[in-house]
């Protein structure tokens, strides 16, 4: 009986060992936009689970393509893109220098297409005929994730998937 029950405590206690390095090994993102949408499906056109804030943690549970499936930390699953992710930790200190000097997303985003205020002041020096009262209004427009949802719904569109 004796080695019955030694053999139970090690079987025991390599399983709960493999259990913890399991646990460690979890990957750990953290989400580097502002609202990050969380879809039940790899890709753009999948429906909406919830939205993440910047900042928040997450565990990587599987990976497919440009499409990471995570679970946050009130146990929600779902699909994100890579771009919206990254493996850094973020720290958020309001009111710091680095807080206050921040660039705006639309700075960002511009900025990945080589374009800049400097730029645009540049192309309407060269262009000064050009109207952009047009351009400024559509700047203005704001679409949000849900009302893209039904316009592409509406209009039929699916993913190459087949997800809604």
């Amino acid at each position: 009986m004796s080695n019955r029950n030694s053999l139970l405590r090690s079987t025991a206690a390599a399983v709960m060992l493999m259990a913890c390095a399991a646990g460690a090994a979890e990957k750990m993102m953290s989400v580097q936009v502002q609202k990050a949408p969380v879809r039940s499906s790899p890709g753009f056109l999948g429906q909406m689970v919830c939205k993440l804030d910047y900042g928040v943690r997450v565990t990587v549970v599987q990976k497919q393509s440009d499409w990471i499936k995570i679970r946050d930390t009130g146990g929600k699953t779902g699909w994100m893109h890579q771009s919206a992710l990254t493996p850094k930790r973020i720290k958020m200190t309001a009111g710091t220098q680095d807080a206050q000097s921040a660039a705006s997303g639309d700075e960002l985003a511009l900025a990945g297409k080589g374009f800049n205020s400097d730029v645009e002041a540049q192309f309407k020096a060269q262009n000064s005929d050009a109207d952009f009262t047009w351009v400024d209004k559509m700047e203005k427009i704001v679409v949000t994730p849900e009302q893209s949802e039904e316009f592409l719904k509406n209009g039929g569109v699916r993913s190459q998937g087949g997800a809604q």
